[in-house]
């Protein structure tokens, strides 16, 4: 497939860690067979050489933090025919929405020495509060295979398959004894598979990094924490960490109290 024919495929960070990015890089040989399929114009944690729009597709790391941030987002949205969110911060607002629920200006006094030069929103927000998105792809970070899957259904011009099932499946499917019937508090209940159930597999309870699978009973699980000794304070800020503003998860959060 020649470079005229092949899809043109632009990485676009915001307000993140990059470690989603790096997901994608990860990918080693699979980024090779990628690399084949699409013509990769604009990723500047891999390459310096940028091309401009428009896209065939773009896949967007990090929240909105800022107003330029807002700006820039509806401007890479007008460029994309299609655009694909990667990861807690671009989907759920990430760890920073943490800000959402305090008054930012007081951070802003107590971390920086000069605050009058600090400019941003008093919110952290996702893709989607600003533009239309095509596909979120959750994590933190995001499974690798996961993201190849979706790249993969975009030439394909086929539905992702992502499994909307929860952490709780995966421990089935490796054979790991449930941490919360053992008397561990865990958010494997409401949290969306993706991370293959890693922590429940050293007896050490979801953290919720893939956020809110569908449909979560975040009520009925808030109610078992409970039951196991977690107090209003433990459930509360559980709920509030790498996916802190997913609506669920924010909500429940909310419940128990400031």
């Amino acid at each position: 497939m020649s470079e005229h024919t092949r899809p043109r495929l632009a990485v676009w960070k915001f307000a993140s860690c990059d470690g989603c990015q790096l997901s994608l890089l990860d990918c080693e040989d699979e980024l090779l067979t990628l690399a084949d399929a699409v013509q990769i114009v604009n990723f500047p944690e891999a390459s310096s050489a940028t091309e401009a729009g428009p896209y065939d597709l773009s896949l967007v790391e990090g929240s909105i933090t800022t107003a330029r941030d807002a700006e820039r987002i509806r401007m890479v949205r007008q460029q994309s025919k299609h655009l694909i969110t990667i990861g807690a911060c671009a989907t759920a607002g990430g760890i920073q929405a943490l800000r959402n629920f305090a008054n930012i200006n007081d951070f802003i006094a107590a971390v920086y020495a000069s605050p009058q030069y600090i400019t941003t929103l008093a919110t952290s927000t996702p893709i989607s509060a600003h533009v239309p998105v095509d596909f979120e792809l959750h994590g933190c970070p995001i499974n690798k295979m996961q993201l190849i899957e979706v790249i993969s259904a975009f030439l394909a011009g086929r539905k992702p398959a992502i499994a909307a099932h929860s952490v709780c499946i995966e421990c089935k499917q490796r054979g790991t004894v449930c941490v919360m019937v053992q008397g561990t508090p865990c958010l494997g209940p409401v949290t969306h598979a993706g991370c293959g159930a890693i922590c429940p597999a050293y007896r050490r309870g979801c953290y919720g990094c893939y956020g809110p699978m569908e449909s979560p009973n975040t009520t009925a699980l808030a109610r078992e924490w409970r039951a196991l000794g977690a107090t209003s304070r433990d459930v509360q800020r559980v709920f509030r960490s790498f996916n802190a503003a997913a609506e669920p998860f924010a909500t429940e959060s909310k419940a128990h109290g400031d």
